[in-house]
């Protein structure tokens, strides 16, 4: 790999643990420590993106080489580079949990390619002094679903994390699925994520909850120099303007988590990047029908912190602990709680022309809010898939009467026997509501169309379809995973080759384990 240009900016300027024994250890007045991968006994590729690769100077041939296997399977350390956990800390399901840190990831080096910089590091290569009780390794089942998911949410058009490869460790894990006491030996794997940094609003937390202020101020100083440089003025005008941005590229991307249907399901703080992507895809989840109270993490069952609908104020919540972590750098609380409290109405304001545009809807009138809350109601009565319905508004033209606009949808419901009575006449109200709506739209329903198929995506990651690749991968099958991957690498296409997985949840898939809610373990 000759193209790869290290420049380890995070490790050459920030604070280093003085002690690099690898023991679990709480870990003070550092950001990092350095750590070297646990060797895998018998590293296999099994996928790797060719696209991602070329982001950071690999080249297509070079996915093939012994060294690429060696190098993101954790046997082999880069030339020129120390490997290193980060130390963070956060609030885990709105309770402050002291420190945290990389207990199952890696970081191999930060890589400079074509004026851009990105971090690479390895998910379960093994413990670090942040692993608390755990062995820092992962298992196949959750790598799978983390490397397909990251990039699924790119081609959507969701800031997320970027997978570079997917690998077998050779030796086996021994997890408890479903936290019941009853653990079992899986495959260990390994995944590659890239992203400009894994930066974290729990990484300036624990800096102010333990007092370190001059390495507060220092790492968010480097964070500015380095990942906002646009950011100018006197040093308390950056942290301030360094918080808003932080609070906007956040909300651009719980806007995208809502248009799509996904749900994180961990929002902790220490799952939080400071650059606004997508990171941690731990026990995540597609809509199935559409449930704003649904979570896909069973840890999360009971209290439903993390569910679809509350992810915007779960976003601000969390905006709000880093902002107490920056308080001591601002020395004022105005200029921060003005960002929070705009928050949500610039997301409502985001949300609204967002939830327009899947509708077809692209001006705005005076009764739009009620067209959206009318069918955020009503899509609530019976099981309607949420992908499924969006997808198919497309194939309603102005001038379908109500029956055929609903004729149109029906395949959307999981239960069409109960479209009926009250209903039925719920459907109706809204549906005459929004053609009329749509036929003061001044774009022909050709153009309209095509700007919705845009928006609305036709293929996402169901749980039930990264399970099917699971499975044959447990038996050594790969091809659904390269199926899937091509698949989501265009979901807004039809694809019709690929029809099979436009379809409802199968009803096998409502309480198998993995197809519904799935836990943290991995």
């Amino acid at each position: 790999m000759k193209n790869l240009k290290i420049n380890n900016r995070f490790t050459a300027e920030l604070p280093a643990d003085p002690n690099e024994t690898n023991e679990i250890r709480q870990v003070k007045n550092t950001l990092f420590s350095y750590v070297s991968p646990t060797k895998p006994s018998n590293p296999t590729l099994i996928h790797a993106s060719e696209e991602v690769a070329g982001l950071v100077g690999i080249t297509k041939e070079e996915i093939q080489s012994e060294s690429f296997l060696n190098a993101f399977s954790g046997k082999e350390i880069l030339p020129e580079t120390r490997p290193y956990a980060m130390c963070y800390a956060g609030h885990q399901f709105g309770n402050w949990a002291g420190q945290l840190g990389d207990g199952r990831a890696i970081n191999l080096t930060e890589i400079e390619h074509n004026n851009e910089f990105f971090t690479l590091q390895l998910k379960g290569a093994g413990k670090t002094p942040y692993s608390r009780t755990a062995d820092g390794l992962a298992v196949l089942r959750s790598s799978i679903r983390e490397y397909l998911c990251a990039e699924a949410m790119h081609y959507l058009g969701v800031p997320t994390t970027r997978s570079l490869s997917l690998m077998l460790s050779g030796d086996q894990v021994l997890r408890d699925v479903l936290y019941n006491g009853n653990p079992a030996y899986e495959k260990g794997a390994i995944v590659c994520r890239v992203a400009p940094s894994f930066i974290r609003f729990g990484s300036f937390e624990m800096l102010t909850a333990r007092n370190e202020l001059k390495n507060l101020k220092e790492f968010v100083e480097f964070t500015i120099k380095h990942y906002f440089p646009e950011i100018k003025g006197e040093p308390k005008e950056q942290y301030i303007q360094f918080f808003k941005t932080v609070a906007d590229t956040t909300r651009e991307m719980i806007v995208h988590w809502q248009r799509v249907g996904f749900v994180h399901g961990v929002m902790n703080t220490d799952n939080m990047s400071i650059h606004g992507i997508t990171i941690d895809y731990g026990p995540y989840g597609w809509l199935e029908n559409y449930d704003p109270n649904w979570t896909p993490n069973t840890t999360d069952s009971q209290n439903r912190r993390y569910r679809f609908g509350n992810q915007p104020q779960i976003a601000q919540w969390n905006l709000y602990q880093l902002a107490n972590a920056l308080y001591p750098l601002v020395n004022e609380a105005e200029p921060l709680e003005k960002i929070l409290e705009s928050f949500i109405n610039d997301f409502k304001s985001d949300y609204k022309v967002m939830f327009l545009s899947k509708l077809g809807l692209f001006t705005l009138t005076d009764t739009d809010s009620k067209i959206i809350t009318g069918l955020e109601a009503v899509l609530e009565l019976s099981e309607t898939d949420m992908t499924i319905f969006f997808r198919n508004l497309n194939k309603i033209v102005k001038l379908d009467s109500v029956e055929n606009a609903i004729e149109k949808i029906q395949v959307s419901f999981y239960l069409p026997e109960e479209i009926k009575g009250d209903i039925l006449d719920s459907w109706k109200k809204w549906f005459t509501v929004y053609l009329q709506r749509l036929n003061q739209e001044e774009l022909s329903d050709e153009d309209r169309i095509e700007k919705m198929n845009q928006i609305n995506p036709k293929y996402v990651l169901r749980n039930y379809m990264a399970q099917l690749a699971i499975d044959d991968a447990d038996k050594g099958d790969y091809a659904a995973i390269n199926e899937l991957y091509l698949l989501l690498q265009k979901p807004y296409d039809e694809q019709p080759e690929h029809q099979k997985w436009f379809a409802k949840r199968p009803d096998w898939a409502r309480s198998k384990v993995g197809c519904s809610m799935l836990s943290c373990s991995s």
